[in-house]
């Protein structure tokens, strides 16, 4: 029996090696990638030359979600993944964490595969880290790839 699995993906390394660890030790599972969409990340934006109309913001990252994941579809073809692609708005771990619950059609979700960006110290106290709140958080099993 296949598992459904869902992937976070952000476009950094190491959410490419949380899907590439998936396709390599579960090629015929439900996959569910994710990509959301930080609103904060707009306000940042503004201060570094991103477009500052909201609506120009969100479309731009819409776009960029697309992008993602027809790059996702490239990494999967010739396997037996089923893929699902979902875009959602919000603080990314809140987001991922809830995710598994607020399924209403489909399978739910097993485990969560997650990339982490392997900060420590202080790095990882001032920035966060949502690898670590959604281990904490989630309902269900994560695996953490590095």
């Amino acid at each position: 029996m296949s598992r459904h699995l869902l992937v976070p993906l952000d476009g950094s390394d190491p959410s490419w090696d949380a899907l590439d660890h998936v396709v390599e030790t579960e090629p015929d599972a439900t996959v569910t990638v994710l990509h959301v969409i930080d609103p904060a990340r707009a306000t940042y934006g503004a201060s570094v030359g991103i477009p500052t109309s909201s609506e120009e913001w969100f479309k731009a990252e819409e776009a960029a979600a697309e992008e993602l994941f027809e790059t996702v579809r490239e990494r999967v073809a010739g396997t037996d993944i089923e893929l699902r692609e979902e875009t959602a708005v919000g603080q990314p771990s809140r987001v991922i964490v809830e995710y598994p619950e607020s399924i209403e059609d489909g399978p739910a979700v097993d485990a969560i595969v997650i990339g982490s960006h392997g900060r420590s110290g202080v790095a990882r106290v001032l920035l966060g880290s949502v690898a670590e709140v959604v281990v904490r958080r989630s309902p269900v099993p994560v695996t953490v790839v590095r």
